[in-house]
């Protein structure tokens, strides 16, 4: 590896808010990886993102990362490739109608917080490495999002009784991440890798272009028009916060950076020790046990 290239992973790399933070960083002179599902759009997003680079590798990594092996598999591919210095866990989604993944599991769980947790479980040696190969802590970014004030915060199973609606069903995911993140932010940092968490806040991304109105529950409907005009925010100014988490040297593990730049304090009230058992218990039976937990980072 040449002296004082900083390799940068974006997974949902090829569209929205995951292609303008991969555009960001290669304009910042990083080696930039790029995951997503669809080949061909992650061809046109590589050929753009090269026509920008400041001089950094870009590449694509074809792999559905609804699929937990996939996740390992690819996880695996980037660790051999060598340190790494920051990992942005951008993938997620939100959904009209429910569906399940390879591994059937409600797919909005595995994307918004199953995904980013195993990625980043296999690649912290990697990022270990990173840091000490660069002198500086790595960094993880963990996306996440203001609908968690859906969220009903009941971690007893993935799926919870009664009808499905999207935002609270992506809330309760993003709930279960930011829990996550928070957790494992301390041991983390004893690795020599920084985690902050980024809320980009509502943008104009392919995911908010497919939102209907009944995602919502039927108590928060009213809000729905305002939700319409919040997603007409480009996804060019809504990425600052996550460039901002990436790239900020004064930022400290743990750290929320709201989409105004600020600190997410109010994120953090939602979570308390009661939360972070739940989630992990929900956690490990589902996935199996993880080294990759406060007191735990192997």
């Amino acid at each position: 590896m040449t002296q004082n290239v900083r390799r940068a992973v974006v997974t949902a790399g090829t569209a929205g808010l995951g292609f303008e933070t991969a555009r960001a960083l290669v304009r910042a002179a990083y080696e930039v990886t790029v995951i997503g599902r669809n080949a061909e759009r992650g061809r046109r997003a590589v050929d753009t993102l090269r026509a920008e680079s400041a001089g950094g590798e870009v590449r694509f990594l074809p792999a559905d990362l609804s699929s937990l092996a996939e996740v390992r598999d690819v996880g695996r591919t980037i660790a051999a490739a060598g340190p790494l210095h920051l990992l942005v866990n951008n993938v997620g989604g939100m959904y009209v109608d429910r569906w399940e993944s390879v591994d059937g599991i409600e797919g909005a769980f595995v994307l918004n917080h199953l995904t980013p947790y195993l990625l980043t479980d296999a690649l912290t040696d990697s990022l270990a490495a990173g840091a000490a190969e660069s002198g500086e802590p790595s960094r993880v970014v963990q996306v996440t999002s203001s609908a968690m004030v859906a969220a009903v915060p009941d971690f007893t199973d993935v799926d919870l009784p009664g009808e499905y609606y999207g935002l609270a069903v992506t809330g309760r995911a993003k709930l279960a991440n930011l829990t996550w993140a928070l957790d494992v932010a301390g041991p983390l940092a004893e690795r020599g890798i920084t985690l902050v968490v980024a809320d980009p806040g509502p943008a104009a991304t392919p995911n908010a272009a497919a939102m209907e109105q009944r995602m919502l529950p039927p108590a928060m409907r009213g809000m729905w028009d305002a939700i319409l005009e919040g997603v007409k925010r480009p996804a060019d100014e809504a990425v600052r916060s996550i460039v901002r988490a990436a790239t900020a040297p004064e930022l400290t593990a743990g750290t929320i950076v709201e989409p105004d730049g600020g600190s997410g304090e109010g994120l953090r009230a939602a979570v308390t020790p009661e939360l972070t058992a739940a989630v992990r218990a929900l956690t490990d039976r589902t996935l199996g046990s993880s080294s990759l937990r406060a007191g735990g980072v192997a």
